[in-house]
């Protein structure tokens, strides 16, 4: 996590973004495992269970969930005993290909809070791409999936941290350690992994929710926003 005491005096007020699917237009676990695959650090087989399984959710013959776990799993089972500065790489590139593949909503939502808002995101995706990703939009911390490594710097499968498990509780942990108030505050997610820190906040928007995120949203009267190619509407 990225925290700067300077920036601590010259904003007052808290943001909280989910990254995938909600300012970035794809996922960035994806992206960063299909540039391992391209570098030949994961073995090609690889990206092809993971599109495949893809595939069969565009098909309605399986769920997104079944795609999302397996893209971690598969993750996780390839990560040990890579190089940590291979997976920097890599995170690099991705993040720097994928600078501008962004939802209009957010862009102009982050340019337009960026001076008086501590920009804090909270993804699922490995710690390495989330950092290389806040640090080009310039956001004030951030929190990723932190997988182990051992003395060498090589992964050892073990997964050590993983904030998409409870991000209310982080968000909470953060405003209590940096000893910030949550008034005026914003959020943004698109899964119901974020509910838990958009109930916290007192601006929460469900950007192009999914539908379990979408029946949360519309029980707790939560602002709902969809973007669609290059138009963006409010759902009431």
């Amino acid at each position: 996590m990225i925290f700067s005491d300077q920036i601590m005096k010259k904003k007052t007020k808290l943001a909280v973004f989910d990254i995938d699917g909600t300012i970035f237009r794809k996922n960035l676990h994806f992206e960063l495992l299909d540039e391992l695959v391209y570098r030949e650090i994961f073995p090609r087989k690889v990206r092809s269970e993971l599109v495949s399984i893809y595939g069969q959710w565009l098909d309605h013959e399986g769920t997104y969930e079944r795609y999302r776990d397996r893209l971690v799993s598969l993750y996780e089972d390839n990560i040990k005993g890579c190089s940590q500065r291979d997976v920097f790489e890599a995170a690099h590139n991705v993040a720097i290909f994928n600078a501008k593949r962004i939802y209009i909503y957010a862009k102009d939502l982050i340019n337009k809070i960026k001076k008086d808002h501590i920009l804090l995101v909270i993804s699922g995706s490995p710690i390495e791409i989330v950092k290389e990703y806040a640090g080009i939009f310039g956001f004030d911390a951030y929190y990723g999936s932190v997988y182990e490594t051992d003395g060498d710097r090589h992964y050892t499968g073990k997964v050590s941290f993983e904030p998409v498990r409870n991000k209310g509780l982080i968000v909470k942990q953060y405003v209590a350690e940096k000893e910030i108030s949550l008034n005026s505050s914003i959020g943004m997610g698109d899964t119901e992994s974020d509910a838990s820190f958009l109930e916290l906040v007192e601006r929460p928007i469900a950007f192009n929710p999914n539908m379990n995120l979408k029946k949360i949203a519309q029980d707790k009267k939560w602002k709902i926003v969809v973007e669609k190619k290059d138009v963006v509407y409010e759902i009431n």
